[in-house]
């Protein structure tokens, strides 16, 4: 299947249509979804209309836009209009339809793109594997015996199996640049704030940032710029105007100062994981280390307040009917309720001492590059693994590189590793705020090397 960028292309140029493109998209799903669990409705009927209202536009000489014709599907936790937002969970389905579509999808729309469906998720977007008692588990495309990583692991994993050129998700602690990694495609959290949530289902507000998925860092930017720009519906979303990343992807990359992540990020991973980092590095040529200060403490404060804010989104339900949650959610959300507010409050002071110490460590430095998961993707169900000869649980430690990334709202990227005959990996490259073209243009660099590329089923 091609990339975002050439089916639009063929579209436009009436090589293709949209309506035979969007067919090929859900023909795809009908065979192959049922082997991953990605989707969780598919948008078949209204899907076929808008494919079919583009190519007039295309007969008429219109433009309909940057992403003409491209079959997209969505995490189930962006509102769509006519449409029940589950969120990934039983008690969301009993929820009315929503009446507008989140900010997002009505960009990708407005850009030509053509939604087909909504995908799987850890319920309420709270977990790292996509293992949902509700609705499956998402298997991954490269290996069906193993998770697809999560909580956007259906985003993931239908990208990863070729159902679909693009996707989004969203990212509290790693729920984009987790599955990425695992399936071996490209997954993108921009900075806090920059791009609107305005009807996304959140999970930590303080936290929660929405992103794609792709199989080219092309793709990638194409979409991080369709969707930027300020949104009164979203009231953490910037007022900074857009900065268009594409144009940028081919400019020399000899100005931007790159380091290694060192001490915590060189730490509780398999071998193959800092050599895919060193891999990354040999490539651009990149030997100096930088220490990211009290990374640590950093991820359990991110532990603290995303387990208080969640359970508070949904106390009311824990406290009525706790038996309707997913089990593995249900448990983690009554410990969040259980935390006591000095902690929170605590954490929250630690945050901002944490983030003015990485924006010292950024004036010498403008991306650098730490592991995305410590492992490739363990089994479906497998509750420990074994690090530097210690026993751990598998769900948490999957966000051990990338819980203290998003508990200040850096711009990251997760890029797929060129690891033939072997399961995925990711590396982050990762920069301060707003600082999104740096990355991409670091990623577009490394993918013209060919170190980093998508792996499709």
């Amino acid at each position: 299947m091609n990339d975002a960028v050439s089916i639009a292309a063929a579209v436009r140029e009436g090589k293709v249509s949209a309506v035979d493109v969007t067919k090929a998209a859900l023909a795809r799903i009908a065979t192959r979804n049922h082997l991953f669990n990605c989707f969780t409705t598919i948008t078949a009927e209204t899907a076929l209309m808008d494919a079919a209202r583009i190519d007039r536009e295309i007969a008429q000489g219109n433009n309909p836009g940057t992403l003409v014709g491209v079959p997209f599907a969505v995490k189930n936790l962006f509102d769509i209009a006519g449409f029940t937002t589950l969120a990934g969970s039983k008690i969301n389905a009993e929820n009315p339809a929503a009446s507008l579509d989140a900010t997002a999808v009505a960009k990708m729309k407005q850009a030509g793109a053509v939604l087909v469906g909504t995908l799987n998720m850890d319920e309420y977007a709270y977990g790292f594997v996509t293992e949902n008692s509700h609705y499956g588990a998402t298997h991954n495309p490269h290996d069906l015996q193993r998770v697809a990583g999560g909580s956007s692991g259906g985003s993931a994993a239908a990208v990863a199996a070729g159902l679909v050129p693009l996707t989004l998700g969203s990212d509290t602690n790693g729920s984009i640049r987790v599955p990425a990694a695992l399936c071996g495609v490209f997954g993108f959290k921009p900075t806090y704030g920059r791009l609107s949530r305005a009807g996304v289902a959140l999970f930590s507000s303080s936290f929660d940032h929405i992103g794609p998925f792709a199989r080219s860092v092309q793709d990638i930017a194409t979409v991080f710029d369709v969707l930027q720009g300020e949104d009164d519906r979203d009231p953490i979303c910037t007022k900074r105007p857009p900065e268009l990343v594409l144009p940028q992807l081919k400019q020399d990359i000899s100005d931007i100062r790159i380091a290694i992540a060192a001490d915590y990020f060189t730490k509780g991973a398999e071998p193959e994981t800092l050599a895919a980092v060193q891999k990354v590095a040999d490539a651009l040529n990149v030997t100096e280390y930088v220490t990211i200060p009290e990374a640590h403490r950093a991820r359990a404060a991110a532990f603290v307040i995303t387990a208080s804010e969640g359970a508070n989104l949904h106390l009311d339900n824990l406290r009525s009917r706790p038996q309707d949650f997913d089990p593995a959610t249900r448990d983690r959300f009554l410990a969040g309720a259980l935390i006591p507010s000095s902690w929170y409050l605590q954490a929250q002071r630690f945050r901002k001492w944490y983030r003015d110490r990485v924006r010292e460590v950024f004036q010498n430095v403008d991306v650098i590059l730490a592991p995305t998961t410590p492992i490739s993707a363990p089994l479906i169900g497998q509750e420990s693994m074994i690090l530097d000869g210690e026993e751990i649980l598998v769900r948490p430690h999957l966000g051990l590189f990338t819980q203290p990334l998003s508990f200040i709202g850096l711009p990251v990227l997760s890029v797929p590793i060129q690891r033939p005959n072997a399961l995925p990996l990711g590396v982050q490259l990762i920069a301060a705020p707003y600082n999104e073209a740096l990355i991409l243009r670091v990623a577009a660099a490394l993918q013209t090397k060919g170190v980093v590329a998508a792996v499709i089923v």
